[in-house]
């Protein structure tokens, strides 16, 4: 059975906007669709051209990702086809690059929006480097801020900057922009290579162990966000309690402020007609040749984690011999 329309935007039909979005949420379809449509004009800039993930809750149902556009997709959202080595298969991603895409994602209940880290244009070169600041607890965020400041220093200190906003979870994002020049591997060597950098300043707050047993309490300070990844953009709201969102900050404002600061219900007010995460973010910089030789010498997190893991399972299963 059809439903009829609430009412209509850039000729896309919005239903069920005074449903609850999900348990815990605080808010109504209604205010999602709102908030969206306060700052399409501040989040499409940073999703435009790519690849985009959306995580989705349908009422009284579990989240979910959406990679695959469905089938009833309109035809006048754009999407691209792109190999997803998790699957081996080709995936029909959306991109989201207007008003009226992103209201109809938004009536699609999509709360998350994941963008790539690459171009259609240029899907051999990630735009920027991301370091994922993911404190041990959620009441922890000024460990994230400290272990932040690490990484801002890490990257003074070979002469790069970048922008800081808060996950719209427990910890902070730090993005830097950079130049074409760096292949995949060589911006992933570069982003291991600041990561270590910053364990080695504030060896006491941050730590680069993959393995969550081995972090001892600490600010992971995640380097994986590299190639094929997606983070989640600035301005998207986030499927937890609340509806947080992940919100640009200036750097001298991270000890004033804390993640639930920032919601569907008060980001638009405390953004005003700014686009902070635009102000913040510095033009593309080239990658130091010396930080990626550095971080070549790095071994990938994964990997490392994945190896020592079977060499635990080597000594426990000889122990258990014995």
């Amino acid at each position: 059975m059809s439903t009829s329309p609430d009412e209509t935007r850039d000729g896309v039909e919005l239903t069920n906007l005074d449903q609850p979005l999900f348990d815990e949420a605080g808010a109504t379809k209604r205010d999602l669709v709102d908030y969206l449509d306060a700052i399409s004009d501040r989040i499409l800039p940073v999703l435009e051209d790519r690849p985009l993930s959306v995580i989705r809750v349908h009422r009284g149902q579990e989240a979910f990702m959406q990679k695959n556009v469905p089938k009833y997709t309109p035809d006048w959202v754009r999407t691209v086809q792109w190999w997803a080595e998790s699957s081996k298969r080709n995936v029909s991603y959306a991109l989201c690059n207007d008003r009226r895409t992103l209201l109809w994602f938004a009536n699609q209940r999509a709360i998350e929006y994941h963008p790539a880290l690459v171009r259609v244009d240029r899907p051999d070169r990630v735009t920027h480097l991301v370091l994922d600041l993911d404190p041990p607890k959620a009441d922890a965020f000024a460990m994230a801020v400290r272990a932040a400041q690490a990484v801002r220093q890490a990257l003074a200190d070979v002469g790069l900057s970048g922008a800081v906003k808060t996950s719209g979870a427990k910890g902070l994002h730090v993005f830097v922009p950079i130049d074409a020049r760096a292949s995949m591997e060589d911006a992933a060597a570069a982003t291991r290579a600041i990561a270590a950098r910053a364990e080695q300043l504030d060896p006491d707050i941050a730590t680069t162990a993959f393995v969550r047993a081995d972090r001892g309490g600490k600010v992971f300070v995640d380097a994986t966000r590299v190639g094929g990844a997606t983070v989640i953009s600035a301005y998207s709201p986030r499927a937890r309690p609340g509806v947080p969102v992940s919100f640009p900050v200036d750097w001298e404002d991270l000890d004033a402020i804390t993640p639930a600061d920032f919601t569907i219900h008060t980001a638009p007010e405390r953004l005003g007609k700014r686009d902070p995460w635009a102000e913040h973010m510095p033009r593309p910089q080239r990658l130091p040749p010396d930080l990626i030789a550095e971080g070549h010498g790095i071994p990938v997190a994964r990997v490392q984690a994945m190896h020592e893991g079977k060499r635990r399972a080597r000594v426990a299963r000889d122990e258990a011999s014995d």
